[in-house]
């Protein structure tokens, strides 16, 4: 059975932010091919891709590599982000449904008691589907694709610290959860605002480790769409 080509480029994609290629590593056709078990064309598409959304460059006697984002780069990426996100969650108060509610609130619920308990090892995940669904929410295909790939780019580019206070941070989620469900959105927007610039506060430029090229193989069957 032929593998897809976003099937690939998400098993790329997820290496390049793992660290497993380091920013300026080539990435040639037929390592990645024999790396993920499949033939070079989906790896060549995959490719195509990810040089679109700024994770590959294409080098002159080199052929593909890692992108190489500047301090520069890195410091705009996050600085965008801060201000979509509000943008995303005003829009989700005009455009949610009850379904994007429920989620929000059961995520509201588990991040304060995994909060309250300490057990920061959930935190990050649920905090990432949060602002996942929140984006859903705000019904604007362009602005959660933007948020999306931002998103990983950031999660490329910067480590980020644990809220020092994870419950008032949980507890700011749950109020901007609460302008949703209201329909208010510049309070949602507000909130947000405040929220995503404390939270821009906790990254830390990524420092990533010397990259293997003589990887083994990767079963595709698992890998995420």
């Amino acid at each position: 059975m032929r593998i897809p080509a976003h099937a690939v480029c998400t098993a790329i994609r997820d290496d390049i932010v793992s660290g497993v290629f380091e920013p300026g590593g080539r990435l040639t056709e037929e390592v990645l091919a024999r790396r993920y078990g499949v033939s070079r064309v989906p790896v060549r598409e995959a490719l195509r891709t990810l040089e679109s959304e700024g994770f590959v460059t294409t080098r002159r006697h080199a052929g593909a590599c890692v992108a190489e984002p500047t301090e520069q780069e890195a410091a705009d990426l996050l600085e965008l982000r801060v201000l979509l996100e509000p943008l995303a969650a005003a829009r989700a108060a005009r455009r949610r449904t009850e379904a994007h509610l429920k989620v929000l609130r059961g995520l509201v619920r588990l991040g304060q008691e995994r909060a309250r308990r300490g057990q920061g090892e959930d935190l990050r995940s649920l905090g990432g589907w949060f602002h996942e669904t929140l984006a859903q929410a705000s019904g604007s295909p362009g602005l959660i694709a933007l948020l999306t790939q931002m998103r990983r780019k950031v999660a490329w580019m910067y480590v980020v610290q644990a809220p020092a206070r994870p419950v008032e941070s949980w507890a700011e989620h749950g109020a901007i959860v609460d302008a949703v469900a209201r329909g208010d959105a510049e309070r949602a927007r507000m909130l947000m605002a405040l929220h995503a610039d404390r939270a821009a506060g906790a990254h830390r430029p990524r420092v990533r480790p010397a990259v293997s090229t003589s990887q083994p193989g990767v079963n595709m069957t698992g890998s995420r769409h």
